[in-house]
């Protein structure tokens, strides 16, 4: 246990979380995310929002961060006016995610960003979204799934090197690549599925999808071996994916 990577998942507040006798605000993380830590070889912890300026002291005491899923980046973050169809901004969120980005890149400690982590990864690059597409969140609170295929020769295509399946569930999508970002997995429609930095910059990715509510684990392996190169990664259990 003691080689197993630590990898901080950052969280969010919420208000009105209930449990027992209880209705209060706290700090909610969708249990998917530390079991595909965990299922992949690492060690879990949340990261529920501080300030900002805590973000390097937080990324220096873990060995990788994963970025989570949630609500639409507010526009102001890349320029734009909001349209009607984008959700209410999650404004100390935003701060707080970007900060940790920031703080991984600049730490060069390996940075999964998984739906809204990805494309928060473009915005704090210089990047833009588009605000609105249709055909990756049919249903209203059910997620669906759609094939991605990988660039290949990227680090994506290295973890994942055949086209999959993935869980889905997103209305906006990466538009501008930020500065340094380059393409590495695409649906079928030309939605940019994946994202990262070139070889030499350091272990960065950014997937549109949820790997946290599949099966697949390789992904999320990849981060924990980033996290501890040149050691063995030990999965808990075997399953598809692996």
């Amino acid at each position: 246990m003691a080689d197993r990577p630590l990898i901080g998942v950052s969280t969010y507040l919420e208000s009105g979380a209930r449990w027992g006798v209880w209705e209060l605000e706290a700090a909610l993380l969708p249990a998917g995310y530390p079991r595909l830590v965990q299922r992949a070889g690492g060690l879990a912890a949340m990261l529920p929002p501080d300030a900002p300026e805590h973000a390097a002291a937080t990324v220096a005491r873990v060995d990788g961060v994963v970025i989570a899923g949630g609500p639409d980046v507010e526009p102001v973050r890349y320029g734009a006016e909001p349209d009607p169809r984008t959700g209410p901004p999650a404004r100390a969120r935003d701060t707080w995610e970007l900060a940790l980005i920031e703080a991984a890149l600049a730490a060069r400690v390996p940075l999964l960003g998984i739906c809204r982590g990805m494309q928060l990864l473009n915005v704090a690059l210089g990047g833009t979204l588009v605000q609105h597409i249709e055909g990756h969140a049919e249903v209203v609170g059910v997620f669906g799934g759609h094939p991605v295929r990988p660039v290949p020769g990227t680090l994506y295509a290295g973890a994942v090197p055949e086209e999959t399946f993935v869980p889905t569930y997103h209305h906006q999508a990466v538009d501008r690549l930020g500065s340094g970002l380059v393409a590495s997995a695409h649906a079928a429609d030309g939605t940019v599925e994946a994202l990262e930095m070139p070889s030499g910059s350091g272990w960065v990715l950014g997937v549109q999808w949820h790997p946290e509510m599949g099966e697949d684990v390789r992904v999320m392996r990849a981060l924990v071996a980033a996290a501890r190169p040149g050691r063995p990664v030990t999965e808990d259990r075997p399953g598809p994916g692996r």
